[in-house]
Parts: C-alpha cells; structure tokens; sequence
C-alpha cells in the first residue's frame, strides 16, 4: 500500500512518465505544424527602390478633337476624300479595276510559268524517250551478241571472271558477252522505260496545270475587260464633273499631306540610283497606261516602277504587291520619305489588298500610272489610300557644300591687294616716263649729281637702289605727286 500511494504522490508532481514522453512529443509537434500549414502568410509587398515604369504613351493620330465635333480619321484608313454620289462611283470602279488588274497579272505570271513548265516537260520526256530507244538497242545488240559469243567459245568460258564486267563499256568496245551482260542490258530497259513513264506522267501534269491556268486567266482578263470599258464609259460621260472631281481630290489629299510633315530625312538624300530611276519614271509623262505594259511608251502602274528600276540595274517583282512583299524589309515613314521611295496604296488593312503602287518624288508628289483611261503624270500622292512606303536603294549621307566654296574665295582678294599696296610709289614712274622717255633720259647723267646737294635726306633712298642702269625711275621719283596725275586721266 506504500508503494501504491508512492506512485500517486508521483504522478501528480508535474512530471511526465517515460512511457508517455514520446507520445506527448509527438502531439506538440504534430499541432504547431497543423497552426503553421493552417495559417495564411501575410507578406508585406517589397518596396521597390525604383520609378514604376509608366509604360508607353499612346501617339495621337491627329490633332485631338474639340468638344461636339466628329472624331478624326485614324491614319492609313482607305476612305474617298472626294464624297458624292458620282465621285464615290468612280472611286469604287478605280478600286475594283486596279485590284482586278493585280490579279489579272498574278494569274498571267502563274499562266506564263505553266507554259513554261509544259516545254521543260516536254524537253525532259522527249530525252526519256531517246534514252529508252537507246537502251532497248543496247539490250537488242547485246542479246544478239550473246548469243553469237556463246555459239563460238569453248565450254567454261562463261567463268566468274567475266561477271564484273561493266555491261555498257563492254557493249561499246565490242568486247564477249555474258549472260550477265543481257540481263543488265534488260535492267537498263526497265530503267528507262520507268523514267519515260515518270517523264510522261509530268508532262500530262504540266499540260493540265497549263490549260487550267489559261483558262484562269481569259475569265479574269474578261471581266477585267468588262469593267475596264465600264469605268471609261463613266469617265467619258461625266467629262466635265470628273475634272471637278479630280481638283477637290487632289485640294484634300495635299490638306491631308500638309498635316503630315513631311520630308524630315535627318541629314540623308536620295541615293543616286533611286534618282535615276525618278529621272527615267519622270521622261514616260504623258504615255498612255495600258495594263501589262513595262514600255517603252506604255505602262501600267507596276511597270513603269518595274522598268524604271530595271535602267538602275535592279529588278524588282512586277506586281505590285509582290513589289512591297519584296521590299518591306526596307519600310520608310511617311514623314521621313525620299525620292524615289515606292508608295503602295491599298483598299484595306492587309498588304494583300493593295491595288496601286507610285514613285516619290518630293514635296508630296508622286509619279505614277494612275488607271485605265489615264497617263504617266505627276499626282499629289493619295495619303487617304496610302497604305506603305519601302526604300530599294539606301539612302546616303546629304554632302557638305562648305570646303568646295571656300577656296574659291580666300586665294582671289589676297593676291590683289598684295601687289596693290607695296607699289604705290613704283606706279607712278611707271606711268610718267613714257611721255618726258624721250627728253629725260639723254639728260639723266647730269641731272642726277645735282639733286644730292638740294635733297640728300630724301634722294639717297631712291638714287641707289635703281643704279645707272636705273636712273629714269629716280629721276621721276622726285616728282610722286605730279606722277599721280596722269594715273587718274
């Protein structure tokens, strides 16, 4: 019974049986990891030791607008800048003419390119054939041979030595036949013939191709045709309204390219083979378009671009999207254009959609081939349907006109006053003694021993620099102010 309450004072002293330690240890450990994952963490934001990037300021297209008025036309949006119910007709057409006109030149390049793969085609099918004439001939001979060879040789001649015989080379020297060599002879038949089938399944391809691609285009050239005739009938019967129509278009385009700014090149000028190709688009004036024409005296609008570069040594594409899909990895701006820039205008917001393409040429300008009906002319450019600009050549740097100008002007006073001034005193004599010439000088010899008794401050100065083959000039020099006289008759 002592024990008994031994162990009850123990257990109720505060301490913990061993038996029961790990377990303890384990639930307080156990329930701090519970609160901690059970606890959200609540961190407080790092401050950042920078400015917040603001990011980038938006552009405003245009000037904002005021209070009750319309918004303002967002750059590069293809609308007419001329509205009416006739100018909106005309431009519609013009649109639907151009576009149907790029696609009439895509089809005609797919056309030209399927024709031409029908001749190589035919060329390729055409050797096919020789080929396997060839080797049927080969095989023909080479059978015959063989079997005159193995009629006359001995039994055993048909040994493994002559099994690695090269069949054409022995064929073609004449050389004993094997049966090898008519069985290679027969491969060479299936090979060929393989290929003439090959070459004449490509060619019936090609012919298709070429056909379905001709006939493409004589129903695209056809409508072209049609609203071709349509748009000058229209253009024809309002003559009068149409000249209108063309004076408030280019009155609105140059407002709108007076908004621009233009011409801000930083100190660059046209490379000089970009002038040359102005300078060659400029002298076409006046020749008439006609689609599909490159020149020499008629052009359509990729043409004369397409030829006027061509005199430069360059070729470009010869569609006028393509011309920008060739060149858009040189993009210039619109304010920072050069001539010589080509100018692509568009009906919508992809490059596909471009219908016209024109050549910068300063000051707003361009010139192009407007459309059917019209002429190689000088235009304001249309900055309403203007959709890119690209660069073919590389600008170059403006040259600097000060050294070239210098020069001519520093060496041109100097010398001149130079000799001016140092001989004052010597002109004079120079001018009197051609009329007192004749009299003075017989007499110099017995004037001169005179003059040293009246003046000998003055004289020696003058007396011994002209010594006695220099006496007329002392002479006169005694005489400055009457000497300036006769210089002024």
């Amino acid at each position: 019974m002592a024990n008994s309450g031994r162990g009850q004072a123990e257990r109720t002293d505060g301490t913990v049986s061993p038996v029961l330690r790990p377990l303890v240890w384990s639930a307080l450990v156990g329930a701090i990891v519970a609160g901690v994952l059970a606890t959200p963490v609540w961190a407080e934001p790092a401050t950042p030791n920078t400015v917040p990037d603001p990011g980038v300021r938006p552009v405003p297209a245009g000037a904002p607008p005021s209070p009750g008025s319309s918004p303002s036309v967002p750059p590069n949006l293809q609308i007419p800048t001329v509205t009416g119910p006739l100018a909106s007709q005309i431009y519609a057409l013009e649109v639907e003419v151009a576009t149907l006109g790029e696609e009439l030149l895509k089809l005609r390049q797919t056309r030209d390119e399927k024709a031409a793969a029908v001749t190589a085609a035919n060329t390729a099918l055409a050797t096919a054939r020789a080929e396997l004439e060839q080797a049927r001939a080969i095989a023909d001979s080479a059978a015959a041979e063989a079997l005159k060879d193995a009629a006359g040789l001995p039994p055993g001649a048909f040994g493994s030595d002559l099994h690695g015989l090269e069949l054409l080379k022995r064929i073609q020297r004449g050389e004993e036949r094997s049966p090898r060599d008519t069985s290679l002879a027969a491969a060479e038949v299936n090979r060929a013939l393989a290929a003439q089938q090959q070459a004449e399944a490509a060619y019936q391809k090609a012919v298709a191709e070429s056909q379905q691609a001709a006939a493409a285009f004589t129903e695209a050239e056809k409508k072209y045709k049609e609203r071709s005739a349509a748009l000058l009938k229209l253009k024809r019967e309002n003559a009068e309204k149409l000249a209108e129509i063309e004076r408030e278009r280019e009155a609105a385009e140059q407002r709108i390219g007076n908004e621009i700014g233009l011409d801000s090149v930083n100190g660059l000028v046209a490379n000089p083979k970009a002038l040359g190709a102005v300078k060659y688009a400029l002298a076409q004036r006046g020749d008439p378009y006609q689609w599909g024409a490159e020149g020499p005296d008629r052009f359509d609008c990729s043409g004369l671009v397409w030829a006027a570069y061509r005199s430069q040594g360059k070729t470009l594409p010869r569609v006028s999207r393509d011309q920008y899909n060739g060149t858009r990895s040189q993009t210039v701006a619109r304010e920072a254009l050069l001539p010589g820039d080509l100018l692509f205008f568009a009906s919508g917001s992809s490059w596909t959609s471009i219908h016209h393409v024109g050549m910068y040429i300063g000051d707003g300008k361009m010139v192009h081939a407007p459309t059917t009906g019209d002429v190689v002319k000088v235009s304001t450019v249309w900055w309403s349907r203007f959709y890119a600009a690209t660069r073919v050549f590389p600008a170059v740097p403006a040259p600097t006109t000060s050294p070239t100008t210098r020069p001519p002007t520093t060496p041109s006073p100097r010398p001149t006053p130079s000799k001016t001034t140092k001989p004052p005193t010597t002109t004079p004599p120079t001018t009197k003694p051609p009329t007192s010439m004749p009299t003075v000088t017989p007499t110099t010899p017995t004037t001169i021993p005179t003059p040293p008794t009246t003046a000998p401050t003055t004289e020696p100065t003058t007396t011994p620099t002209g010594g006695s083959s220099s006496n007329a000039p002392s002479a006169t020099g005694s005489t400055p102010t009457a000497g300036g006289s006769p210089s002024d008759d």
